[in-house]
C-alpha cells in the first residue's frame, strides 16, 4: 500500500471492495442459468475473441489489461472517485479479473528464439505463446525471409475456465494471451543430433499451482515438442481447457490467386479420416469426433498441431476459413482458425503431448512424421490421385535423384510417359485409318438410304461387322488415357520439388511465366504473356490439324462435324486463357507431350501404317463368315423390330 493513503483511503477502498462483492452477489445467475447460458455461449465466446474489426485486432494479444470476455468484465475505477491508492486499485482489479492468476497481470513481455538448421522459432513470455517461425532453408517470391506467421497476425492462447468472485456458481474466463509466463530459460541454438527444452510457467499468486509450455526442439528437424503441463490446477479449473489458435498467413509466392486455390484448414478425426474446408471456400466448421491434428495449409508450407498421445476433444473444437480485411488483401492469403480443447482429466498433475510442424509440403518431409500429414497434399481425387501416388510420383521420384535440371525431369518424365501410352496411339491411329479408308463406302450408303435413317444404320453396321471394324475402337484407349492427362493436371501445381526452380526463360515452375507484360488486364488472360502456354497453344493447333487430317472421313459428317471441327480449333484458344496464369511447368509438360504425340502419328502414318494394305486387308474380310456376338445379334434384332414399327406407322398415315 502506498505511504500517501490515509485513513479515508483505507475505509474508501473497503466500501468499494463490499459494494462489487454485494452487487456481483445480488446478481449472480442461477445454477441453472448459469449452465444453460454456458452451454449455449462456448462457442459464441471462441468466436467473439477471434473476430475483431481488422487483422491487426484479430489476432494481437489485448494490449489493455482490462480486455476479457464481456460478461466477466470489471468496468475500471473512475480516476476522479480516488487521487491517491492507484497501485492498490490496480491489484485489487487485477484480483477481481484474474483470480489466482493476478501477479501474472504485468509485467515485461520478453522474446527468445529455438533454432535449428531448418527453423528459428520466436517464442515470447507474455502468452507463452511461440509468436512467429522462419523456415532458414526458403525464401520468398521475392528473395525475402519465409515467415511462416507473424507475431501481430498470430494467436495462440489457452482459455481458462475459473470460478467467478462469488465462488463456484459463478464464472470466469482467463486467456493466458494476456498473462506472464516466468522461465529462467534463454534462447538457444541446437545442432544435428541434440536437442535442449525451452520452459515457460504461469504460477498462481500462492506459487503452488501453475501452468507450464515446454518446447522441445531437436537438430535437423521440422517438429517442434509442446508439452501442455498442470500442476495443482484441478481444484481451480472447472472445464477443460481450450487452445484458441489463428493466423493470417503472408504471401510467399508470386500470386495471391495461385495460393487462395491451395490453402485452407485440414484436419484428421482419430478414425483416420482426413477433411478439410473447400478451398473456395469461407466458413466454420464444428468437430464431428475427436481430431489427431489440425493443419494451416499454405500453398508449399503448413503449420500444423499434432496430438501424440491423446486426440483432441470434439466439444466446442472447430475450425475455420476466412478471407482476410481490405487492407492486408494485397500480402496476405487466408484467415485461418482453431478452438481446440484438451482432454483434460482434473487431476492433479497432467501433461498432454502436442507437437508442432513448420515445414514444407513435400510429400517426404509430411510422410516422415508418420500421421497421416501427406494426405493435405492434393494430387486429385479418385483414379487420379491413385495415378499420381502410384505412377507419376515414383517415376518423378526416380529422375530427380539424379539431380538433373526440373526442366530435364519433366521433359524425361514426358518421354517416359508417352512411350508407355505408345500402344494406346497406335490402336487410336490404327482404328481412324480403318474408318478413313472405309469412308468411300460409307458415304455410298448414306447416298442409297438417303432419306432412311434406320437401313443407313443398319447397313452401316453390317459394313463394320463384315469388315472387322470397330467405330468405338478408337475411342477406348482415348478414355484410358485420360486419368494419365487428368492425373498430371494435377500433379505439377502440387509438387513441391518445382517451386522457385527455373527453367530456360522461366524463372519459376511452380508460376507462370512472363516473357512480356501488358500494359491492361484482359478478363480470364492476365495482364501478361505466356509464353509456355502460347508455344502449348500452338502445339494444340497442329496437333488438332494432323489428327483431323488422320481421321478424316471416320467421323461424323455434315452440322454435327462442322461444330466438332469448330470446337477442336476453339479448345487451343480455351487453353491459351485457361493456362497463361498457371504453373509453367505443367504447360511445358502439355508442349513436349502434344510435340511428342505429333511426332508418334507421323512415324506411324509413314512408317507402320499401308492404307491400301490396310484396305484390301479390310476388303478380305468381307469374305470370312463372321460369327455375331450376343450384344450385335440383340441389337441389330432390336432395330429390326423398331424398322417394323416404322414401316406400320407410315402405312397408317
Amino acid at each position: 500500500m502506498s505511504k500517501g493513503l490515509d485513513k479515508n483511503g483505507i475505509i474508501g477502498l473497503v466500501l468499494i471492495g463490499a459494494i462489487l462483492l454485494i452487487f456481483s452477489y445480488l446478481t449472480q445467475p442461477t445454477e441453472e442459468e448459469l449452465a444453460a447460458k454456458a452451454k449455449k455461449d462456448k462457442s459464441a465466446k471462441q468466436t467473439e475473441q477471434i473476430d475483431k474489426p481488422n487483422a491487426e485486432e484479430v489476432i494481437s494479444p489485448a494490449e489493455n489489461k482490462e480486455d476479457t470476455t464481456a460478461e466477466n468484465t470489471i468496468l475500471p475505477l473512475d480516476s476522479t472517485t480516488l487521487t491517491t491508492g492507484t497501485d492498490s486499485l490496480s491489484n485489487l482489479q487485477y484480483q477481481l479479473e484474474y483470480g489466482p492468476f493476478a501477479n501474472a497481470a504485468h509485467g515485461e513481455e520478453k522474446t527468445f528464439t529455438l533454432e535449428n538448421e531448418k527453423i528459428k522459432v520466436t517464442v515470447s513470455n507474455k502468452g507463452g505463446r511461440i509468436t512467429s517461425v522462419e523456415l532458414k532453408e526458403y525464401v520468398t517470391y521475392d528473395s525475402l525471409p519465409l515467415i511462416l506467421f507473424k507475431e501481430n497476425l498470430s494467436r495462440f492462447n489457452a482459455e481458462l475456465s475459473i470460478p467467478g468472485v462469488t465462488g463456484k456458481n459463478s464464472l470466469r474466463i482467463i486467456n493466458t494471451e494476456n498473462l506472464y509466463f516466468d522461465t529462467e530459460n534463454t534462447s538457444f541454438e541446437v545442432g544435428n543430433g541434440d536437442s535442449k527444452s525451452f520452459s515457460l510457467k504461469l504460477y498462481t499468486t500462492d506459487k503452488n499451482s501453475f501452468i507450464e509450455y515446454k518446447y522441445t526442439l531437436s537438430g535437423g528437424a521440422y517438429l517442434v515438442d509442446f508439452d501442455f503441463i498442470t500442476s495443482g490446477m484441478n481444484e481451480i479449473l472447472t472445464e477443460e481447457p481450450i487452445i484458441q489458435w489463428q493466423m493470417v498467413t503472408p504471401s510467399q509466392e508470386k500470386t495471391i490467386q495461385s495460393q487462395e486455390m491451395a490453402s485452407t484448414t485440414y484436419y484428421k478425426y482419430n478414425n483416420n479420416e482426413v477433411d478439410y474446408i473447400g478451398t473456395g471456400a469461407y466458413e466454420k466448421e464444428e468437430m464431428l469426433s475427436s481430431m489427431d491434428w489440425i493443419m494451416f495449409k499454405q500453398q508449399y508450407f503448413n503449420a500444423t498441431l499434432i496430438a501424440k498421445d491423446k486426440p483432441f476433444e470434439n466439444a466446442n473444437s472447430f475450425v475455420e476459413t476466412k478471407q482476410v480485411p481490405e487492407d492486408l488483401k494485397n500480402t496476405h492469403v487466408k484467415e485461418m482458425s482453431a478452438g481446440i480443447t484438451l482432454p483434460y482429466e482434473f487431476k492433479n498433475n497432467e501433461t498432454f503431448a502436442m507437437q508442432y510442424y513448420f515445414g514444407p509440403n513435400r510429400l517426404d518431409d509430411l510422410k516422415a512424421v508418420g500421421v497421416g500429414l501427406d494426405e493435405a497434399i492434393d494430387y486429385g481425387w479418385g483414379i487420379f490421385g491413385w495415378v499420381n501416388h502410384l505412377i507419376i510420383r515414383p517415376v518423378f521420384n526416380f529422375l530427380i535423384g539424379f539431380d538433373m535440371s526440373i526442366g530435364i525431369v519433366i521433359l524425361l518424365l514426358t518421354i517416359i510417359i508417352k512411350t508407355l501410352l505408345f500402344p494406346i496411339t497406335w490402336k487410336t491411329y490404327l482404328s481412324s485409318a480403318k474408318m478413313k479408308v472405309l469412308k468411300p463406302e460409307i458415304t455410298e450408303l448414306t447416298e442409297k438410304y438417303k432419306g432412311d435413317a434406320m437401313k443407313k444404320q443398319q447397313a452401316t453396321m453390317a459394313l463394320y461387322r463384315q469388315t472387322g471394324v470397330n467405330p468405338l475402337a478408337g475411342c477406348i484407349p482415348m478414355l484410358i488415357q485420360m486419368p494419365i492427362l487428368f492425373a498430371l493436371f494435377r500433379f505439377f501445381p502440387a509438387t513441391f520439388d518445382l517451386r522457385q526452380k527455373s527453367f530456360l526463360w522461366a524463372e519459376d515452375l511452380s508460376t507462370y511465366d512472363s516473357i512480356f507484360e501488358l500494359p491492361f488486364d484482359i478478363p480470364f488472360y492476365g495482364a501478361h504473356v505466356s509464353l509456355f502456354t502460347l508455344l502449348m497453344a500452338i502445339s494444340m493447333i497442329f496437333y488438332t490439324k494432323a489428327n483431323s487430317q488422320m481421321t478424316s472421313g471416320a467421323g461424323m459428317e455434315g452440322a454435327m462435324a462442322a461444330q466438332m471441327k469448330i470446337m477442336m480449333y476453339l479448345m487451343p484458344v480455351m487453353m491459351l486463357f485457361f493456362f497463361n496464369s498457371y504453373a509453367s511447368g505443367l504447360s511445358y509438360y502439355y508442349l513436349v507431350a502434344n510435340m511428342m504425340t505429333i511426332g508418334q502419328q507421323y512415324a506411324i502414318k509413314k512408317w507402320f501404317i499401308d492404307e491400301d494394305k490396310l484396305l484390301a486387308k479390310i476388303q478380305a474380310n468381307k469374305t470370312k463368315v463372321k460369327k455375331k456376338s450376343g450384344f450385335a445379334a440383340k441389337l441389330e434384332a432390336r432395330m429390326k423390330e423398331a424398322q417394323k414399327l416404322q414401316e406400320q406407322r407410315k402405312k397408317k398415315k
